[in-house]
């Protein structure tokens, strides 16, 4: 029985209801991975919303789990993907397995020896608990054998189930089959002539054609065991639910049909399919699904410049069924989000907290580091932004006044202030753009400067109330002097609240940054 609502638990639930568990077998959680390319950030929230489920399962069954990280190497590639150099040395090998590409980085045997060895170091970087497996390697050591055997003696019950979903073009001569050509090596440019099951074999001629590759015009008979021939991804995806007995499996919601088709081919090969959460799609900054054949969107390697792998993964956590933007501008907004958290963590009662999400990002609730200040990643960025300083020391200086409970967490000030730096060069600096006031906004301003310096209150409030008194006294519109102040004397579009700002940065310091940017 689940201990909370919350999404993770509600598929630990679906399991249990679908599968029917038992301590007989470990239950098998599986991510899958097209290594056509480099590992992005929608694989590593792939892994790691898997891995949320996985604990919360665990949580409340008490029975034992495996995670599988599953590389579809062996498919064809059909296309040289943008973000990888050296295309050059891929291009003539289009149209065979991933596993039969020289690699274009020149380390490793070839192109997915490359990308499975980088998928691998980047879940293992982040402490994932799972195992690797290569499709090339279950189907070379005979483990999908059998599937392939039963898969061939129902061909046609599988092709029923298939070819209506396909457009009407691609119908004919279809095969779920996919054999490897003995004289050129391609997989693609394969088709099946005729099936054998009685021999576990089929005929196929190389004669297909796409962009970039072409069949070599031969012909033979190869068996569909021991990695000479695969299937189909939408059937291969079926085939390892069927041989791994899969019991979990997300996906992104560009795949359903995939699903429901993998799930009636598992049926037809006599086994129900595993529980799946369809999760929505990650898009970056003009709202475009990220691609790791692109390389669109922001990187982990890139947050992780920014703000700690536990900020992402709490982003990660929240609703994976609405869509959600990976690009830098969400990083200040996440990063905050998970400082609140970590603030309010001791408040929360023990029965309570597996309804929070760093309970689940922190597998469990385990070692939930504490934090207890008011200062975050967008008092940080305000402050460098204000100060133009890369004094690390400066601004930790300004920090310690502006909230002095932050002394006792040296390492979080640390590192707010180093990320903080970071993000601020790369993000920030580049669009920084101050302009001119015009005659009407320099009265204004001046009338602020004025108001401020008449001040004595240290008060937040009260300092924040400064620019709608001048807006009262002038008719002016509040928002055309936050603008103005923003744009005038921070050089961006948007910025802190001002008395929080006048805080922060210090009053004498605010009227200095006022007199010279409103110097006649």
């Amino acid at each position: 029985m689940a201990t909370s609502n919350a999404w993770p638990f509600a598929e630990a639930e679906q399991i249990s209801k679908l599968r029917s568990p038992s301590a007989e077998r470990p239950v098998l959680f599986q991510t899958g991975y097209g290594p056509s390319g480099l590992p992005h950030i929608g694989t590593f929230a792939e892994v790691a919303r898997t891995t949320f489920v996985q604990r919360a399962f665990e949580h409340t069954t008490g029975l034992s789990t495996r995670l599988q990280a599953y590389s579809d190497d062996m498919d064809g590639l059909r296309k040289v993907p943008l973000n990888v150099p050296n295309g050059d040395v891929i291009a003539p090998h289009l149209g065979k397995p991933l596993h039969a590409i020289p690699d274009p980085f020149g380390c490793c045997d070839s192109f997915s020896a490359r990308n499975n060895a980088k998928l691998r170091e980047f879940l293992d970087a982040y402490g994932f608990d799972y195992e690797f497996k290569s499709s090339t390697e279950a189907y070379r050591a005979g483990e999908l054998d059998a599937g392939l055997s039963l898969l061939l003696s129902k061909v046609d019950e599988v092709l029923e189930v298939i070819l209506p979903t396909m457009r009407e073009e691609n119908r004919e001569g279809w095969s779920p089959f996919f054999p490897i050509c003995t004289t050129c090596g391609s997989i693609n440019a394969t088709r099946v002539t005729a099936y054998h099951p009685e021999r576990d074999s089929v005929s196929y001629s190389c004669d297909r054609e796409e962009k970039g590759y072409r069949g070599c015009g031969a012909s033979g008979e190869v068996s569909v065991l021991g990695g000479a021939a695969k299937v189909g991804w939408k059937v291969d995806w079926a085939m390892r639910w069927f041989v791994y007995d899969v019991d979990y499996e997300m996906s992104g919601k560009d795949l359903i049909e995939s699903v429901k088709l993998s799930s009636r081919i598992v049926r037809v090969l006599g086994k129900q399919p595993p529980a799946v959460l369809t999760y929505e799609l990650f898009l970056d900054e003009e709202g475009k699904k990220i691609s790791k054949s692109v390389g669109n969107g922001l990187s982990v390697d890139h947050w992780v410049d920014f703000a700690p792998i536990e900020s992402l993964l709490f982003y990660l956590y929240q609703n994976p069924k609405r869509a959600k933007r990976l690009y830098w501008d969400v990083v200040p907004k996440a990063m905050d989000n998970y400082l609140e958290s970590l603030r309010k963590w001791p408040e929360i009662a023990e029965v309570e907290r597996p309804s929070q999400p760093l309970w689940h990002v922190f597998g469990g609730g385990r070692d939930v580091p504490e934090y207890g200040a008011s200062v975050n990643f967008t008092v940080v960025t305000n402050l460098i932004s204000a100060l133009g300083s890369d004094d690390e020391d400066l601004l930790k200086e300004y920090l310690r006044r502006y909230d002095p409970d932050v002394e006792r967490f040296p390492e979080v000030l640390a590192a707010l202030v180093h990320k903080g730096l970071s993000y601020y060069r790369e993000q920030m600096l580049p669009g920084k753009q101050f302009r001119d006031p015009s005659d009407d906004e320099r009265a204004l301003l001046i009338r602020v400067q004025e108001a401020l310096a008449a001040s004595d209150t240290v008060d937040e409030s009260q300092l924040q109330s400064i620019p709608f008194d001048v807006a009262r006294e002038t008719g002016a519109e509040p928002k055309d002097i936050f603008r103005s102040f923003y744009e005038v004397i921070l050089g961006q579009e948007r910025g802190p609240r001002f008395g929080s700002f006048v805080v922060l940065v210090g009053k004498e310091r605010v009227l200095q940054m006022l007199k010279d940017k409103l110097a006649a």
